[in-house]
């Protein structure tokens, strides 16, 4: 795809944005587009965010960690997303839906780093030498894509499908975690809507963090201390519309609220 498409695309999605509307899948539009194409649109994106709106990159998403989703996206990969200052909500946060065009809401393990992760040849020890700690997390996800009808380019493209991150305020040490087989239980205006473990994530979280060390430094990208990592989703996404709450829970980990409004 050449740079001037790039662009157009680029353009397209970060004004469905900050506009709030939706635009046809890409890939019904550019049937040849890569997955090389649709990270260039990302970056373009942020790129924009960046220099326009005068806000700060905070960290990064892993999106696509199981193999449900895998399947129903055709691939055998995950993808990442950037994370943005103005993503960020407080626990208990409200999440404004004049922002938001479709949210769902997953949670998640949001790793904290102390030290920098560069990769490659980065393994599971490294990232937990790397980490300050981890956090119960919701992450709110949202498209600009029509009806969410993505294949894996139109996610990649649209920023991994990024909306906001709520992470919980008490944090603690991975060590002191089982991060197999901590359960996730994820409730939406006192019923219980979603659960699963940390084995739902490419089999763990580790292994996630690593591939994305690893996947960012092949592009030359670092993982700097301070970014908060988004590990991927631990159980299904759950639709959210104004006037929700959701309250989720992570063993041995805490818990965070949100509301939608």
């Amino acid at each position: 795809m050449d740079s001037a498409t790039i662009e157009r695309y680029g353009d397209e999605l970060y004004r469905a944005l900050r506009e709030r509307f939706t635009v046809p899948p890409l890939t019904e539009r550019e049937s040849d587009i890569t997955i090389e194409d649709a990270y260039r649109i990302q970056l373009g994106i942020v790129a924009r965010k960046l220099e326009r709106e005068g806000v700060r990159h905070v960290g990064k998403k892993i999106g696509v960690t199981s193999e449900v989703v895998m399947k129903a996206l055709g691939v055998d990969r995950p993808d990442f997303g950037h994370l943005t200052s103005e993503m960020l909500l407080r626990d208990g946060g409200v999440v404004p839906m004049e922002r938001m065009i479709q949210p769902r809401a997953e949670g998640e393990i949001a790793f904290v780093l102390k030290n920098d992760l560069r990769g490659p040849g980065v393994g599971p020890n490294d990232v937990l030498a790397a980490t300050d700690c981890v956090k119960a997390c919701f992450e709110i996800v949202d498209s600009r894509i029509h009806d969410w009808k993505i294949r894996i380019q139109d996610t990649i493209a649209d920023n991994a499908s990024s909306g906001m991150l709520v992470v919980s305020e008490r944090g603690v040490s991975p060590a002191e975690v089982d991060l197999l087989d901590c359960r996730m239980r994820l409730e939406k205006n006192g019923a219980t809507v979603g659960e699963g473990t940390g084995r739902a994530t490419l089999g763990s979280p580790l292994a996630a963090m690593t591939w994305l060390a690893n996947t960012l430094g092949e592009l030359g990208i670092v993982l700097r201390a301070g970014e908060i990592v988004l590990s991927g989703s631990l159980g299904p996404l759950v639709s959210a519309a104004a006037g929700d709450r959701m309250r989720m829970t992570i063993e041995g980990i805490g818990e965070c609220r949100v509301e939608f409004r």
